[in-house]
């Protein structure tokens, strides 16, 4: 999601040249400019002030001189102090000197300080409406052992941290990061969804079996695994009806006949299959009749009502 680049020699002449490499080797990726010393953030900044790189950070140090880099080059700016107290008083000196996109960083490093900074802060800005606390948190969570650093960065994750920076981005770690991100920040109000399309399960021809179901990622995710084990190569076609399993789309009215035709025509799958046979869910057997008289040509199979039974059903009709 973004570049950390931290400048460790202080020669602004040195620091700009790699911040105009990386941003040249990733032109889609975010900045994250790790620099104290002011000469070289300036630098920096103004290299790539068109691609609005996070300037980090401001201490008490050097408050004023990052302060005014941040306002002049337009970008946003982050703020470290050691804990809660000292960072909500760093914050607002800050956004008195004219700063207004503040991310913080509370100096934690380990999991306890990162779970205890992290939640005093959220609490503090959610509960009790402290303003100098209502901004994203960054935490830095460098190791040398993968595993570690992942098992830190998945705490920081899950206690409120809107950046995790890691020292290297292997993919097995960022599978477990992103997918830890994507289960958290989700709405449990709003079904988890797979894309609506004709799915190809192992190598199907034009004679390999056409099943639907709708698009809710858990019956997508059971379905084409039983389809998997079968061992036969098949077509899903995979209907969106917002994320609502079979029975619930159905009721819902979303799960219908002429639905399911037009999603069927529109498809392009009856450019892809000569059987012209579409195997529906055993839940949804009274469709069949309504789908034959809008499917002209087409015949209509029920399918097992427990995905489950899919493997049996499937190596039944090759045999």
């Amino acid at each position: 999601d973004a570049v950390s680049i931290e400048c460790a020699s202080n020669d602004s002449a040195k620091y700009g040249e790699a911040v105009k490499l990386v941003a040249e080797k990733a032109p889609e990726a975010a900045l994250i400019l790790n620099c104290k010393d002011a000469a070289a953030a300036e630098a920096a900044v103004k290299a790539v002030a068109g691609r609005k790189p996070l300037l980090y950070c401001a201490t008490g140090e050097n408050a004023e001189a990052m302060a005014g880099i941040a306002k002049a080059g337009g970008v946003p700016l982050a703020v470290c102090a050691e804990g809660p107290e000292a960072l909500s008083a760093l914050t607002e000196k800050i956004k008195g000197l004219g700063v207004e996109d503040i991310v913080l960083d509370s100096g934690a490093k380990n999991a306890k300080d990162i779970i205890e900074n992290n939640t005093q802060i959220r609490r503090a800005a959610l509960k009790k409406s402290f303003k100098p606390l209502g901004y994203p948190i960054i935490n830095y969570v460098l190791r040398d052992d993968p595993v570690f650093e992942a098992s830190i960065a998945s705490v920081a994750i899950a206690r409120y941290a809107s950046i995790v920076v890691v020292s290297t981005i292997e993919k097995w770690k960022n599978l477990a990061l992103f997918t830890l991100r994507q289960n958290i920040y989700t709405d449990p109000q709003v079904p988890m969804q797979v894309e609506q399309k004709v799915y190809k399960i192992g190598e199907p021809v034009t004679g390999s079996p056409l099943m639907i179901t709708t698009n809710f990622s858990l019956t997508y995710f059971i379905v084409s695994g039983e389809v998997e084990n079968s061992k036969v190569p098949s077509w899903l076609a995979v209907m969106d009806c917002e994320g609502l399993s079979v029975l619930t789309a159905w009721a819902a009215g979303k799960f219908t006949a002429a639905k399911i035709s037009q999603f069927i025509k529109e498809s392009g799958i009856e450019d892809s299959v000569s059987s012209r046979e579409l195997i529906i869910p055993g839940q949804v057997a009274i469709l069949s009749g309504a789908l034959e008289d809008k499917l002209d040509g087409w015949k209509i199979t029920v399918g097992p009502r427990e995905a489950n039974a899919i493997p049996t059903f499937l190596k039944s009709r090759v045999n």
